[in-house]
């Protein structure tokens, strides 16, 4: 059974966040709340959670996996960014945005999309999602929680709870999120691409 977090969506507990931050550490599979929906996190070189998340989500490999990074400085230890790109991507973080880039060496191999070795990233603009990446020191590997054959994601913790309770390790719930996932956006090329219109306005990349 998983492990069940009530944590306040403006002011996260410590107590709490170091409990998440200590099971992902150790192994977790979480669900946790971001800016745009819930998602599904684990440790970055965890590939028992990959497998798992592709499991639940039923992903073939060519899925981009997203690093969620607290800020604009980690997020540039795991991508390569020029200098047009670094203006579009600095304009719209935090936010609802995952944005896909030239992975560095910082970023397993496993990660890395296997044809064209990019990764997705994004910074979120949610407390208890900050909270967590500051406890944690590191990004945290993320996939949207969408179940197969459904048209959005859940909105409740609880309701993942529910539903999960024996696929996942455990559930932080901050109250409703969104059904809308991200905006992703594919600057590999060097010219923005949006590959999937979301949360986050397109306005400024097209």
């Amino acid at each position: 059974m998983a492990k069940y977090f009530d944590v306040h969506p403006e002011n996260p507990q410590p107590r709490s966040i170091t409990q998440v931050a200590d099971a992902v550490r150790s192994g977790a599979l979480i669900a946790y709340p971001t800016d745009s929906c819930y998602a599904l996190g684990c440790q970055l070189g965890s590939r028992d959670g990959i497998d798992r998340i592709r499991s639940i989500r039923q992903l073939d490999d060519r899925h981009h996996f997203t690093l969620m990074c607290r800020d604009f400085a980690q997020l540039g230890q795991f991508v390569r960014v020029d200098n047009d790109v670094f203006r579009a991507v600095k304009a719209s973080t935090p936010g609802s945005y995952t944005f896909i880039l030239p992975a560095t060496r910082e970023v397993p191999r496993m990660l890395q999309h296997p044809k064209k070795k990019t990764v997705g990233v994004r910074i979120p603009d949610h407390v208890v999602t900050q909270a967590l990446l500051a406890e944690l020191g590191e990004p945290l590997l993320s996939s949207t929680l969408l179940l197969p054959d459904e048209e959005e994601p859940m909105t409740q913790g609880w309701e993942i709870k529910d539903r999960l309770d024996h696929a996942v390790d455990a559930v932080v719930d901050s109250g409703d999120c969104g059904t809308e996932p991200t905006t992703v956006v594919d600057f590999s090329s060097g010219e923005a691409e949006i590959v999937r219109r979301g949360a986050g306005d397109t306005a400024r990349f097209e």
